[in-house]
């Protein structure tokens, strides 16, 4: 079973120091310190395992060093920077291993580019040595790039002319859309196996600065610092984020004979703070955060640990009125400038949902007597391929809509859920924000098409049933292929082409001989 938590005491691969207002994050993979002992992680490349490190580093600079301005990525090894992903991991690895592979590889690049975006946390890769593939798609995702100037030293993505696969996490669609290289420089580019130095590298805008290694620590703080400065992030208490242990807000339940995943995620079990101080002293174990990194690290163990599961179903459970509740504190405090850990929340719990979205299996989201879909939770809903909500005769199954509906927790597309779901209908997106803060009943959420079947306490258990029956016995594989392609309507940004148009090529090239 692979394991996705770790902190800095547990590190293999990657040194974190932290000096006023850089942040120094150091490559040195061990090379027997991969997630299996069947290949060795030689030349800095990477493994899942690294990867996982990388993006726990980044999620805590984010809440426990809020005075960090810039992140220095840089390599202990002078010759190589980063060789990529690793060849022998890859070439053992099954075709589903890949796929996630590369997603979470994607996922803690994007993390870096939302955190330079919305946190404005800068990076600065200090390439000391080669730096190829993977190696080069990570100082890609950075707002800087420093190669040094030396007759060895180049960046190249080599995965086309020597593996005759694609560069698979992010490589070229950051060259065309996020530093705007050529189309033709592009091309040679990723055909020339030995890769671009020096003053041609700078020409191309493959990298944004050169220094000779006589000069080359001298170079980085300089530039760090030229980034720090474009910050506007400040001194403030941060946040220590705890090991989970036992999860207290999301159950997972695996039903291996018909490959579901039942998901129930619970509402706070009391109200939440609501003034700075008692927030910050609540620290990882509030709500927001617990649940969703509790979600997060749940979706990741099914990814990589149930790849026969096909279906997750979403619960929810408790007061949607604590839900309320806790959102509204946050959003407050998210609203002054020294509530770095509001902020910081709030990001996470978007980038969880982002997430759910390009997981590959199909979803469902159940909506009962004692849900508590409201707000933030009743995301879930939409996130969902399908959803059935009960008519009860108590009335008690309700969902209510928030601010954080409409406009909080936008997709990989920039559109919300709800404008994803009415899409090309804005009357009916219209009258549907005009019920935020008001809990609809059965009846008002099939009026106002939020959930697909609403069914009576008499259909709803067999309809469920049946359907979950109808899941076990088509293809995974083919329906959630099929929902790739429903989940994302309108505009493409950089992110769902990551997800989508090079993904779908890399994956039909894995599958080649």
């Amino acid at each position: 079973m692979i394991q996705f938590e770790t902190n800095q005491s547990q590190y293999k691969h990657w040194h974190l120091e932290i000096k006023d207002q850089l942040a120094f994050l150091t490559l040195n993979v061990r090379e027997d310190g991969g997630l299996f002992n069947t290949y060795k992680l030689k030349l800095n490349s990477y493994d899942l395992s690294v990867d996982i490190e990388l993006a726990d580093a980044v999620q805590r600079i984010r809440f426990e060093h809020p005075g960090v301005k810039t992140v220095v990525i840089s390599s202990d090894n002078k010759e190589v920077f980063c060789a990529g992903a690793n060849i022998f991991m890859l070439g053992q690895s099954s075709h589903a291993f890949k796929v996630n592979f590369c997603k979470f590889t994607n996922e803690t690049r994007l993390a870096m580019e939302d955190a330079s975006k919305n946190s404005d946390l800068k990076f600065l890769c200090a390439a000391s040595g080669t730096t190829a593939g993977g190696g080069y798609e990570l100082a890609l995702a950075c707002d800087k790039i420093l190669l040094v100037n030396d007759s060895n030293s180049a960046v190249s993505l080599p995965e086309v002319p020597l593996l005759g696969v694609l560069p698979g996490t992010g490589g070229l669609t950051r060259l065309s859309d996020k530093r705007k290289v050529q189309k033709d420089y592009a091309d040679f580019f990723c055909t020339t196996a030995e890769g671009i130095k020096g003053e041609r590298a700078k020409k191309w805008n493959l990298v944004d600065y050169l220094a000779p290694r006589s000069n080359w620590q001298n170079t980085i703080l300089e530039q760090a610092n030229e980034l720090a400065k474009q910050s506007t992030r400040t001194k403030q208490p941060g946040v220590k984020l705890e090991a989970l242990g036992e999860h207290k807000y999301v159950n997972l339940k695996i039903n291996e004979k018909v490959r579901t995943a039942e998901i129930t995620v619970h509402a706070p079990f009391e109200k939440e703070p609501t003034t700075l101080e008692e927030t910050i002293n609540k620290g990882s174990n509030l709500w927001m955060l617990r649940a969703f990194r509790e979600l997060e690290n749940v979706l990741l163990n099914i990814r990589f640990n149930y790849l026969e599961v096909g279906l997750l179903i979403f619960k929810t459970k408790g007061s949607g009125e604590y839900v309320l509740q806790a959102e509204k504190a946050l959003v407050n405090l998210a609203k002054n400038k020294n509530s770095n850990f509001a902020k910081e929340t709030l990001l996470f719990v978007k980038r969880v949902f982002k997430k759910i979205d390009v997981t590959s299996r199909s979803m469902v989201t159940f909506v009962e007597e004692d849900s508590a879909f409201a707000g933030v939770l009743a995301d879930l809903i939409w996130a969902a391929d399908r959803s059935y909500m009960l008519a009860d005769e108590n009335g008690k199954s309700k969902v209510c809509l928030s601010q954080f509906n409409f406009g909080k927790l936008p997709m990989g597309n920039n559109l919300t859920r709800l404008e994803a779901r009415f899409f090309g209908n804005k009357e009916k997106l219209a009258k549907v924000s005009g019920k935020k803060n008001i809990w609809l009943s059965a009846q008002e959420c099939e009026e106002l098409e939020l959930v697909t079947f609403v069914l009576d306490d008499i259909d709803y258990p067999d309809e469920t049933r049946l359907f979950l029956e109808e899941r076990a016995s088509l293809s995974p594989d083919s329906l959630t292929g099929m929902e790739a392609n429903l989940r994302f309507v309108g505009p493409e940004t950089m992110e769902t082409k990551i997800f989508a148009r090079l993904s779908a090529w890399q994956n039909w090239i894995f599958n080649r001989e």
